[in-house]
């Protein structure tokens, strides 16, 4: 007992009324969402025409990729709710308002802009769609920036000057294989073949086909030089 209604009673005062305490709706988890919406998707899978069913399965599959990232969207940003509403109100009452209506008046029966109720509710699942895919686009797009980003540092950090670009390092060799092949430039065009393995060059240079040696005693010398030396050859038949 408080210590004023204690002197309440003693000098006989009515205790005040409590206050009601302020409740707030207790925010549900990812998992619990995501069980909510896979709940939704197989009560209404034999209720629905196809063209219904595919669209509040492409609306589910973008908010299943969203709600594992409403942190990076803040608890508190209009796109969280956004994506939290669609999950536990938008989606489910657009299709319960059509659920409510027979089956065949709905199907056939204008009611706004010359479109039926079914017609009506594709308009509003492409729209939450479109809406859902915009947030998802979004929070990615940042993923990625900072991926970029990340990848900027490194190519500041390690990459400038040290001859290590990104897209141009070679890993490491696996245990158990050898170092990779080098990469030798041909040799240039018209170049002497370099000898097999394993034999010692000669230095000489490979004569064309059809061509004998030239004496090298009969070539000609430039003019103011000494007279070529002729080889004698000895007489056939002699010894």
């Amino acid at each position: 007992m408080a210590f004023g209604d204690w002197l309440g009673r003693v000098f006989g005062r009515e205790p005040e009324p409590e206050q009601p305490r302020l409740e707030l709706p207790k925010v549900k988890t990812s998992a619990e969402l995501m069980a909510e919406l896979e709940e939704f998707e197989r009560e209404i899978a034999d209720r629905v025409p196809t063209m219904v069913l595919s669209r509040v399965s492409r609306v589910a599959s973008i908010v299943r990729d969203t709600i594992p990232r409403l942190d990076q969207l803040g608890a508190g940003s209009y796109q969280a709710h956004t994506v939290v509403a669609t999950a536990t109100s938008y989606l489910p009452e657009a299709v319960g308002g059509y659920l409510r209506l027979p089956r065949s008046w709905a199907d056939t029966r204008p009611i706004a802009n010359g479109k039926t109720a079914l017609l009506l509710l594709c308009d509003q699942l492409d729209l939450l769609a479109y809406k859902m895919d915009q947030i998802l686009d979004a929070v990615v797009r940042a993923d990625a920036a900072a991926l970029v980003a990340h990848g900027q540092f490194l190519a500041e950090k390690f990459g400038a000057g040290s001859g290590l670009e990104l897209g141009q390092i070679t890993p490491p060799p696996q245990p158990g294989q050898g170092p990779p092949p080098r990469s030798e430039a041909p040799p240039p065009r018209g170049a002497p073949a370099a000898p097999p393995p394993g034999t010692a060059s000669t230095g000489t240079v490979p004569l064309e086909k059809g061509r004998s040696a030239p004496d090298l005693d009969d070539e000609p010398t430039g003019p103011g030089g000494p007279p070529p030396v002729r080889r004698l050859e000895p007489p056939s038949g002699t010894v």
